[in-house]
């Protein structure tokens, strides 16, 4: 894949798509090892990055309901629900991410792309068209601006009048640094151009930008305390 990195800057295009001859999301779906592996990766990851949330951020007091959009296995679900039992949670991913995932009380689970009925709720749902959500993390690094605000104007729809829209994202600094953080950060961004459409890809954001974007759509939005890589 990355061998095709150079032709994503001079050509445009998917370096994975050119790579395996589909997108890393479907690809994930076709080799159970790898699905499995990648699945406990983010599992392990998320359980490092939410520990440190839940320490500082008190957002989630008060809440009834959690949509965990892109919520993996359900791990960072987990976490939130077991600090706030009052909360029902809901971890919405992929057929293929959910399949194996492990039944965590109080969480149940929604299938994206309405073709799967998961094995929990029996709930499907595309979140390019709209659905209830309260938490995305590590989501819209995956899309480019047009389709990050495609789905938050659905999640912005969809909120209750005392509702929350909730990201967890990496954010790059606006002026670079030798730190350990920022070089995970711009790791990630350019696995992001490996896996993500050209000029219009999915990115790392600095901060500066997701007001201008957040406020396009009559959202407000503020910045968290910093946690590594976030």
């Amino acid at each position: 894949m990355l061998y095709h990195l150079k032709d994503a800057v001079l050509e445009g295009g998917i370096p994975f798509n050119k790579a395996y001859g589909m997108t890393a999301f479907e690809y994930h779906g076709t080799d159970p090892r790898f699905n499995k592996v990648f699945n406990r990766g983010m599992a392990d990851h998320s359980t490092i990055t939410m520990k440190k949330i839940l320490e500082t951020y008190k957002g989630f007091e008060g809440l009834t309901s959690v949509v965990d959009v892109g919520g993996g296995t359900g791990a960072v679900l987990n976490m939130i629900v077991s600090k706030y039992p009052s909360i029902k949670g809901i971890n919405f991913d992929l057929p293929h991410v959910i399949e194996d995932a492990p039944q965590y009380p109080g969480i149940n689970v929604w299938s994206m792309l309405g073709r799967h009925v998961c094995k929990c709720s029996k709930r499907r749902c595309n979140f390019h068209e709209g659905y209830p959500i309260n938490d995305a993390k590590w989501i819209c690094h995956d899309w480019s601006d047009e389709h990050c605000l495609k789905f938050l104007k659905n999640c912005y729809a969809a909120l209750p009048d005392n509702g929350k829209v909730i990201l967890g994202e990496c954010i790059l600094p606006v002026a670079p640094d030798s730190s350990l953080a920022t070089k995970g950060v711009v790791h990630i961004d350019v696995i992001m151009l490996a896996h993500n459409p050209g000029e219009k890809r999915g990115q790392s954001r600095s901060f500066r930008p997701w007001p201008r974007e957040l406020d396009s759509k009559a959202l407000t939005s503020r910045a968290l305390p910093s946690t590594p890589m976030l």
